[in-house]
Parts: structure tokens; C-alpha cells; sequence
């Protein structure tokens, strides 16, 4: 198996039969396996949950992503590490480079897992974020409150997502609870100035050690209850800005020295401007459309970019929205797919499912995805509306 790559020393070219190691095993690794091993690649993973998405597919270390030994293990079985989701040890991310070759390395991991260094990160690459201040106290959160002017939004530094460890303030009567709250989570909290924005979108860029950087065509993504609802690409925004998208995420990339996957979340604003939210150094959920309906998907240009092959093509084959899979919503989208769906012939819906082999399903818990290949976006919106799934419990 390899070990470390030292400094100034070319990342090597891993060919097909080379073992894949993955810091997690959710739906994302358990994805990028499927996609690696049509590609002749093997993979392990790391993760505390026995019986994994990934673990259903490839030999599986089951211990806590702190385990030192299991993170040895991992190492001299793997001839490349890789990690499916940013809250890993980035200490024994750390220990690994050590003792593997971690072509996404520690340091990107360290600076995404806060919000503050993640932002300075991003700041440094010449992209704009929304203005934001650190806080370390109730008082420091009513001045900046006072400064950046409400609305706002409270977040903890590490640890959020889907919404969780953030706040939205509109009034100053708001500010003393949800200091005490966030701050009760022991982390450090920033202050971020709430963005009025027409449209949410991302992209994900892929860029190699030797600095190859492509990316895929935006996403225009649609929340509900904080979690992501769908993905609609093309974006229903202009070919001009969709084009200075993908400039601020390769750009972002490049900043960041990223290898591997980028997933950069944007806010676009009435007037034209793009603030970038946050970032992923993973395959990210609202890349999942490139499943089917682009020329590589990016679970396949992830392992391409870690493995050192040539980057895919990027190109979009088909319109395509991609709607999340919550456990209330499993039961009636499978059994509507594994029979006849007049709706979808007459739309010209090509609806693809993917479940990702999770133990138990629970209620706003990511449970699968489905693909609508379509000739038009309104038509694939139009069938999720009809279908009448995701109204139901939402």
C-alpha cells in the first residue's frame, strides 16, 4: 500500500485495482464506490455504525472516527484515503497523512470544519461572503447586530447543518435567547448579515493535485424546513451569471488548494451579486443530479481527482431536477416507481431511484433521492407537485 507523499514530491497516478479508503460510509461513500468499482477500484471504509451504506458494499472497520488503531488500520489497507463527509477527526485526518497518502489532506479539512476560518479561507481566494463578525459574548452580539443590522443569523462555528446550530434574528428582543442557546453548545458562534437573495445555488468543482479544475453546471437549490428539497439544473438563472458561478467556485477551489470535490454554496441577490454561503470538500447533495444527467458524475470525477486521472467531461446530457428522499417520504415514492406511472409518461418524466441502504428510516432523515430526467424543468417540478409525496408530512 503507499505511504505518505513528501512535500515537493508528484501525487501519484493510482490506477484501477488501487484501494479507496473512506472516512465514513454513508450514502456518499456507499455512492462513490458505486460508481469507483464500474471504474476497477476497490474500496474500504472507516465507520462507528455497523452494516453502513458502504459497509454493504466493501470490508468495513467499525470504530469511532477518533480511533487512532482503526485509523492505522485503514491506513495499511489503503492506497488512498479519502473522507465522504468534513466532521472527521481532522486530527486523525492528520495522523493519517502521516502514515498514507490523504490527497485532500488535513488543512482544507481543519479550515472547513469552522465557519470562521472557512470564511477568512474564502475571503483570502477573492470571493465575497456575507458580512459576518466573530462572537464571544451577548454584548459583542448586540453590537454587531447593531452594526451588520438585523435580520441576521446566529450560527455555532462548528458542528451545523440542515439548518441546525443557527438562528434567524429579526428583532433585538430575540438576541439574549439565542446567544444562550448557541453559546450552551460550547463552540465559538458568528454573527453572518442576512442576505436577501432571489436565488440559492451551488456548484461543484472538481480540481486534481496538479491543478486540473472543472466544474459542474449550477445548481438552483430549494429548502424546506432548513434540509434540502430539490435541485434544479439547468438553474433558472441567467447563461452569464451561471458562468460567473462556476468562476467563483473554481476560483474558491484554486484558493483553497482543493483536491477532490468542492461543493460551493451560493446566494444570488436581485441585483446580480454572488455571496458564497459555505463550502463541502466532499460530494455534496446537491450534486447528486449528475447521477444520470451528466457526461460524469461526481462521485466518478472524485475519485478521478484523488486518483490523479483526467478530470470528465462536465458536460449537462439532460434537464433534471433531483428531489430528496425523506424517511416520511420512502414508502409512496417506492411504490408509485415499481409500478405503472402514467403521470411521468405523460410529462415525459424519466424518474431514476436511488435509496441508499440505511438501517432505519426516520422522519426529515435522508433516505434516498430520485432523478427526474426531463425536456423541461417545469414538467419534473410539476410531477413532484402532482405526485402529491412531499406534501404529505413534509
Amino acid at each position: 500500500m503507499s505511504k505518505r507523499i513528501n512535500e515537493g514530491q508528484a501525487a501519484p497516478v493510482l490506477p484501477p485495482g488501487s484501494v479507496i479508503g473512506v472516512l465514513g460510509g454513508g450514502q456518499l461513500g456507499r455512492m462513490m464506490a458505486l460508481d469507483g468499482m464500474k471504474m476497477g477500484y476497490r474500496f474500504m471504509t472507516l465507520d462507528p455504525v455497523p452494516d453502513c451504506p458502504l459497509g454493504q458494499l466493501a470490508p468495513q472497520i467499525t470504530a469511532s472516527y477518533s480511533d487512532r488503531e482503526a485509523a492505522a488500520e485503514l491506513a495499511s489497507r489503503s492506497d488512498v484515503i479519502t473522507y465522504e463527509f468534513e466532521n472527521v477527526d481532522a486530527a486523525v485526518a492528520s495522523l493519517l497523512e502521516e502514515q498514507s497518502y490523504v490527497p485532500q489532506g488535513s488543512r482544507l479539512l481543519y479550515t472547513t470544519q469552522n465557519r470562521l476560518r472557512e470564511k477568512a479561507a474564502i475571503e483570502a481566494a477573492g470571493v465575497p461572503v456575507a458580512p459576518y463578525r466573530e462572537i464571544r459574548s451577548l454584548e459583542e452580539l448586540q453590537a454587531a447586530a447593531a452594526a451588520l443590522g438585523l435580520p441576521c443569523v446566529l450560527k455555532t462555528a462548528t458542528g451545523g447543518y440542515d439548518g441546525k446550530g443557527q438562528a434567524v434574528l429579526r428583532e433585538e428582543g430575540q438576541l439574549a435567547e439565542a446567544y444562550d442557546t448557541l453559546a450552551a453548545a460550547g463552540t465559538q458562534l458568528v454573527l453572518e448579515k442576512f442576505i436577501t437573495f432571489s436565488s440559492e445555488i451551488s456548484v461543484i468543482a472538481a480540481r486534481t493535485p496538479a491543478g486540473e479544475v472543472k466544474s459542474f453546471p449550477p445548481a438552483e437549490n430549494v429548502h424546506v424546513d432548513n434540509i434540502l428539497h430539490v435541485s434544479i439544473v439547468p438553474a433558472r438563472i441567467s447563461t452569464e451569471v451561471q458562468r460567473r458561478a462556476c468562476q467563483v467556485a473554481e476560483k474558491v477551489a484554486e484558493g483553497l488548494e482543493a483536491v477532490g470535490l468542492l461543493a460551493v454554496e451560493m446566494f444570488l441577490t436581485d441585483q446580480g451579486d454572488i455571496y458564497v454561503n459555505e463550502v463541502a470538500p466532499r460530494p455534496h447533495n446537491s450534486g447528486h443530479y449528475t447521477m444520470e444527467a451528466c457526461a460524469t458524475s461526481q462521485f466518478e470525477q472524485h475519485v478521478r481527482a484523488i486518483c490523479s486521472l483526467p478530470l470528465g467531461d462536465t458536460a449537462l446530457l439532460s434537464p433534471v431536477v433531483m428531489v430528496n428522499l425523506l424517511g416520511q417520504h420512502v414508502e409512496p415514492a417506492v411504490e408509485r416507481l415499481t409500478g405503472k406511472d402514467e403521470l411521468a409518461e405523460s410529462l415525459g418524466i424519466v424518474p431514476k431511484l436511488h435509496l441508499y441502504g440505511k438501517s432505519e428510516s426516520k422522519h426529515g432523515r435522508k433516505m434516498g433521492h430520485i432523478n427526474l430526467l426531463c425536456g423541461d424543468v417545469e414538467d419534473a417540478l410539476k410531477w413532484i407537485e402532482q405526485t402529491n409525496i412531499w406534501r404529505l408530512n413534509q
